[in-house]
């Protein structure tokens, strides 16, 4: 069972400078694993503070670069999060980089440690998890709050008996310095680095722990790592507002063009409002034998709405859909194990590296200001079991576990490198003012901007796309302030295939549980 809690900065502090010793550099032993990648495992130590000790095994991939006489070194490639698999990352989005990234870099990814392949957190089971979201409300009532907080405890305790050995070890100082020893394994002097969402965090603090040994680093859909880590609910509040904002402006331009969307007979927010109601009080059955309601609905949305504006006409579609209780919404697929297998990570290693006050009445009060403040879908996130982010307080305030590996030094990465940080304005996940604030943060850096609905830039916008590569590949930092506004506006009608600059992933390939993908610009 995991230790009591004790002083984050104390117990950070320790991870930090208990040992003088170097860890050993992993030894990687290369096979082939189809499609023209190699995988291999990576031994790292379990505990940063006995660097000789246990070790914990990485599973990573790569693709050696197209043109070995342009070869540069090696790109590593981060995806969102936490829970997201790396080692995936790399073999789903290979063939749809661009041309420069191929031939110039070995491109590379690893499952983080807790995640995937790299001795995978377990909190709840399959079975309890889908009884959770099963049970879970679109519209959650007056009295939401005392179970929330009594599910997320259970959740806790669950990851505690599960994987309690683990638990103090996953944080992302300890993420960043796997990095940096896998950047030694590879042979590389210097980093260069892909990140997208949580991504962007993992890239922060290996530049503020490692700024003499970054090369290239682009953040995209970045995080302000400072109210992340040291002032949470000042995090939390941007970002249920980002989400419901982001839905707001669906349902302002389905009202605006009804031709196009089709759902709410004229007054589209006032049906959704009905619908989410409707659903909790009569859930869809599912082909599989289960059941969908307004948090089917809601938890669908908050991550299929990342993919902007390409993707409006077909959520109204699937909002026709679900009105018409027909199951083959893509807006009614309830989360299945594979969510479950990203979203128990989710929680864990946020739970790690943020610093939640312990006061459950100041969690009280947060969590229902944030509800009120994006009635849209922040209820329903507020008071729902732990899954993704906008759900993580009331187990975070609750966590029972140590917090080794949790960063909290400085951000400015003094000494750096220049870093490009990108922001989309219009983001629902990440929002536009993180990317700002962080691009301040750091002592050398630049922001990048895309005009546009829709999480991250990088593979949604020409503009974007090709600034990352260039900077990647030849180091050419755009001017700060520079902006894109090369967006891709809704189809007139609802799409049948991906459009460019998107990849409708739900359309293109049915349950799309939690794969990251970067867009494909043709």
């Amino acid at each position: 069972m995991a230790a009591q809690p004790t002083g984050t900065n104390q117990t950070t502090q320790t991870a930090r400078t208990a040992s003088q010793e170097a860890p050993p550099v992993p030894s990687l032993v290369w096979s082939d694993c189809q499609g023209g990648f190699e995988c291999a495992n990576a031994e790292v130590p379990l505990d940063y503070r006995a660097p000789q000790g246990r070790t914990i095994t990485l599973a990573v991939i790569r693709k050696k670069a197209a043109d070995q006489a342009k070869r540069k070194g090696t790109l590593f490639l981060q995806p969102g999060g936490p829970g997201n698999s790396g080692v995936d990352f790399v073999r789903n989005n290979y063939a749809d980089l661009p041309a420069a990234l191929r031939d110039s870099f070995d491109v590379f990814g690893y499952d983080v440690r807790g995640v995937g392949r790299s001795s995978a957190l377990q909190c709840w089971d399959d079975q309890r998890y889908t009884q959770a979201v099963t049970q879970a409300k679109g519209v959650p009532g007056p009295d939401a709050f005392g179970p929330a907080l009594r599910e997320a405890a259970e959740f806790n305790q669950a990851c505690v008996d599960n994987s309690g050995e683990l638990l103090p070890y996953v944080g992302t100082e300890y993420v960043a310095r796997d990095i940096d020893l896998l950047r030694q394994a590879l042979g590389e002097d210097k980093l260069t680095y892909y990140g997208r969402s949580f991504g962007t965090y993992i890239g922060t603090v290996y530049a503020a722990l490692f700024p003499e040994r970054v090369r290239a680093l682009a953040l995209d859909g970045a995080y302000d790592p400072v109210h992340y880590a040291n002032r949470p609910y000042a995090y939390d509040r941007p970002q249920y507002l980002a989400l419901d904002g982001a839905m707001s402006r669906f349902l302002d331009w389905c009202a605006a063009d009804q031709a196009t969307c089709g759902f709410g007979d004229g007054d589209p927010r006032a049906a959704f409002e009905k619908l989410k109601a409707d659903l909790d009080a009569n859930p869809v059955p599912t082909a599989n034998g289960g059941q969908a309601n307004g948090y089917t609905l809601v938890y669908r949305l908050m991550f299929n709405i990342n993919e902007g504006k390409v993707i409006w006409p077909s959520f109204g579609e699937a909002l026709r859909k679900a009105q018409q209780r027909d199951n083959t919404s893509f807006l009614l697929r309830p989360p299945s194990p594979a969510s479950f297998d990203f979203l128990g990570p989710n929680v864990v290693v946020e739970c790690v590296d943020r610093d939640y006050p312990r006061d459950p009445g100041r969690l009280e009060r947060n969590v229902t200001a944030n509800a009120q403040a994006a009635p849209l879908l922040g209820p329903a996130m507020a008071y729902g079991p732990p899954t993704y982010d906008h759900q993580h307080a009331t187990a975070c305030t609750q966590w029972p576990g140590e917090r080794v590996s949790r960063y909290d030094g400085s951000y400015r990465a003094k000494g750096s490198a220049p870093i490009l940080v990108v922001g989309t304005t219009g983001d629902p996940d990440t929002p536009y003012q993180d990317a700002v604030a962080l691009s301040r943060r750091l002592d050398n850096a630049s922001l990048l901007t895309f005009r546009a609905e829709g999480h991250t830039a990088f593979g949604r916008s020409a503009c974007a796309t090709d600034a990352v590569t260039g900077y990647l590949v030849d180091l050419k930092v755009p001017a700060s302030g520079t902006t894109c506004a090369d967006e891709t506006q809704p189809p007139s009608s609802t799409p049948t295939v991906a459009p460019p600059g998107t990849t409708l992933g739900e359309l293109r390939n049915g349950v799309n549980e939690r794969l990251d993908r970067i867009g494909t610009l043709r």
